[in-house]
Formats: structure tokens, C-alpha cells, sequence
């Protein structure tokens, strides 16, 4: 059974933002199911870190699901990440992040914001690559 990694969080209200974002997260993810330009993985993998800080039951609810658990079963059982996955996360993060340094002033904002960008990219093909 896949226990979460993690305690829940200790405040509260850290709880309660934690779960409405793992919430949003599901959504989104669902979402890219059927939209080709939104991941579905990343999404559910988000969510997954969220409810394992905040809810037990919603961590297990996702990762037991029949149709949206083997998404991060496959990722925490070390099968990796889609391709499609892999190339979609990437795609965005960089459009997002090439937009936003277009648009914010701050020299120093946007080293933050490439050196960050960098540094998922780094993490992202590092993790390995499930075959379909």
C-alpha cells in the first residue's frame, strides 16, 4: 500500500491550503486528460504531495484510484515519467516562464525565474522515462 512519505502538516491552515491546492490540482490534470496542451502527470503528482501533507484519505482516495492512481503509482514505484509528460511539464514551464521574464522589469526576478526553470528542466530528464 503506498503510505504517504510525508507527516501532515502541522497548522491548521497550512492543511486547508495544501488540500485546496491538491484539489486544483486533480482538476487540472483531469482536465489534461483531455486537453493536449495542459500534463496530466505533473498535476497529479502536485496533488499527490499536497493530500500527503494534508489528508490521508485524499492521498489514498488518488493513489488508489483506478484510473488516475497508476499516474503516480508508476512515478512512486520509480517507473518514471511518461514522455508525453515529460515534454508537455517542459513546453509550459519554459513558455510560462519565458512570458513572465518578458514581462516582469527586475534583472534579479528574472535570474530567479531562469535559474529555477533550469533547475525543474534538470530534475524533470533526470527522472526516468516510462515505457508505454
Amino acid at each position: 500500500m503506498h503510505e504517504p512519505r510525508q507527516r501532515q502538516a502541522r497548522s491548521p491552515t497550512l492543511r486547508y491550503v495544501l488540500f485546496a491546492c491538491g484539489c486544483l490540482s486533480v482538476a487540472l490534470g483531469v482536465i489534461g486528460i483531455f486537453l493536449p496542451v495542459l500534463p496530466t502527470t505533473p498535476f497529479l503528482l502536485l496533488a499527490a504531495a499536497c493530500f500527503a501533507r494534508s489528508s490521508k484519505r485524499f492521498y489514498l482516495w488518488l493513489v488508489l484510484h483506478p484510473k488516475l492512481g497508476p499516474w503516480v503509482r508508476d512515478y512512486l514505484d520509480g517507473q518514471g515519467l511518461p514522455l508525453k509528460g515529460k515534454i508537455w511539464a517542459l513546453v509550459l514551464m519554459w513558455a510560462s516562464i519565458s512570458f513572465s521574464m518578458w514581462i516582469v522589469p527586475l534583472p534579479w526576478v528574472r535570474v530567479f525565474m531562469l535559474v529555477s526553470a533550469v533547475c525543474v528542466t534538470v530534475y524533470i530528464l533526470k527522472q526516468k522515462t516510462r515505457a508505454l
